[in-house]
């Protein structure tokens, strides 16, 4: 992280190093949902993809965050290492998107981990993936990636992006072992498509890294952030899946031998 000047590296004085920072939307304390135990989470402001289903359409822009420091925000994950611990937990960096500001993620990683001596996770749509260097992904013991959807129209109606850079991340992960929970949000008359679901469960089941698979019922709890917005929440009339399409899916990536919640 630390820049030297052409003349430091020719023999003069290395400046003093420049502390590492970044936009911080917020940060919480989880349970269960960010990676396994209780969580310190760090949600950092900024993200490229636009899904329809975003609860947290707040946290789109860079300018949605605080400019934060990784000294401050290691200080404040501090305060709750023993309970952190105690839990089996951990820290988790999340967005937005986290891997839109990669030096701030990677420091935060590395000191969590070797600092602190968490267990650490980072929560991606695995869209920027080409951005996290192999220091970064070095200093990961999770990732939570979601994949939205297999077919590749309905991705990007869904996101505004493409599917392909998700792909391409996760066989990086397979490649170096890194283990990943999938996260599919089931979204009934957009997601829940019988072959949409397989096609997701195979390519998961092929990786040999994936120990867990979320299906997360999709829900209305950010409506108002859309309205506060200004922004129209398309999905609006959308039902919520019922229970029992919720356990369908998940027997399609169970069939597929992934342990699915």
């Amino acid at each position: 992280m630390t820049k030297t000047s052409a003349a430091a590296s020719a023999g003069g004085a290395v400046p003093p190093s420049c502390p590492v920072t970044g936009m911080l939307h917020s940060w919480d304390l989880s349970t269960g949902v960010d990676g396994p135990g209780t969580r310190f989470v760090a949600f950092l402001a900024g993200c490229p993809l636009r899904c329809l289903y975003c609860h947290n359409p707040d946290t789109w822009h860079l300018r949605d965050g605080r400019r934060a420091t990784a000294e401050e925000i290691v200080q404040e994950v501090a305060k709750y290492t023993e309970f952190i611990h105690a839990s089996g937990g951990g820290a988790t960096i999340s967005g937005g998107e986290p891997l839109l500001q990669p030096e701030l993620t990677g420091e935060l990683l590395h000191r969590f981990k070797h600092e602190l001596g968490l267990h650490t996770a980072l929560d991606t749509s695995g869209f920027l993936g080409a951005r996290a260097t192999d220091a970064l992904l070095a200093d990961t013991d999770l990732v939570l990636l979601d994949i939205k959807s297999w077919d590749r129209a309905l991705y990007r109606h869904l996101t505004g992006q493409r599917l392909a850079p998700t792909l391409d991340f996760a066989r990086r992960l397979a490649g170096l072992d890194t283990q990943i929970w999938v996260r599919f949000v089931l979204v009934p008359g957009l997601t829940d498509l019988p072959e949409n679901i397989e096609g997701v469960a195979s390519f998961a089941a092929s990786l040999g890294n994936v120990t867990r698979v979320d299906v997360l019922p999709f829900h209305k709890l950010g409506t108002a952030k859309w309205r506060a917005l200004g922004l129209e929440f398309t999905l609006a009339d959308a039902p919520v899946p019922t229970g029992d399409q919720v356990t369908a899916a998940r027997a399609v990536f169970a069939a597929h031998g992934l342990h699915a919640v």
